[in-house]
């Protein structure tokens, strides 16, 4: 006879033997279910944290009460500049730089935005703003755009004192450029 025809008579013969080794294939059986479910579960947390970097990166949404290295608050937004076109875009940028300076006391004197470079072709907007601010106001409005969104970059910054000496609370004249990516039709 067959080993395996002895060992099942053998089980045949000694009911415990049997429900022993029945009790064993559960556990084994079990153990191996654990193991495979605690394997998806792990995938799929894997799979969801990427899908939230993922969406982070692109803008689709920030990430909820994160903290950047400097220990503040991640700036709400989308890195890009928004708009169904490059003159809503521009539009949206002039407002959000004339927003910053205004906010922070300073006098818009003029705007002009820069559609037909050959930056504007890659997606890259340029606005030039002339202002009035305060020197503490400038520190203020050149950290709001370099830090907020959309990631806007200062590509030159002119600064003209008064003429005055002495007087502190003298505005001095600014010419910025500001430059931010576009998104794009969508």
């Amino acid at each position: 006879m067959s080993e395996r025809h002895t060992a099942i008579r053998e089980l045949i013969g000694r009911p415990a033997l049997a429900v022993t080794a029945y009790v064993a294939v559960l556990i084994v059986c079990a153990f191996i279910t654990w193991e495979a479910v605690a394997d998806i579960q792990d995938r799929h947390d894997a799979v969801r944290a990427a899908t939230d970097m993922l969406d982070r990166i692109e803008g689709r949404h920030p990430p909820v009460g994160s903290v950047n290295s400097f220990g503040a608050d991640a700036p709400a937004g989308s890195p890009l500049l928004e708009g169904q076109s490059i003159t809503v875009a521009g539009a949206g940028l002039e407002q959000r730089v004339t927003s910053a300076i205004t906010k922070n006391g300073g006098n818009v004197l003029s705007t002009q935005v820069e559609l037909n470079s050959s930056d504007a072709k890659k997606g890259i907007i340029g606005l030039i703003v002339s202002c009035e601010l305060k020197q503490p106001a400038l520190q203020h409005v050149l950290y709001d755009l370099e830090a907020g969104m959309p990631f806007l970059f200062i590509d030159q910054l002119e600064v003209q004192v008064p003429q005055r000496t002495g007087d502190e609370n003298s505005a001095m004249r600014v010419l910025v450029t500001v430059s931010g990516q576009w998104r794009g039709k969508q």
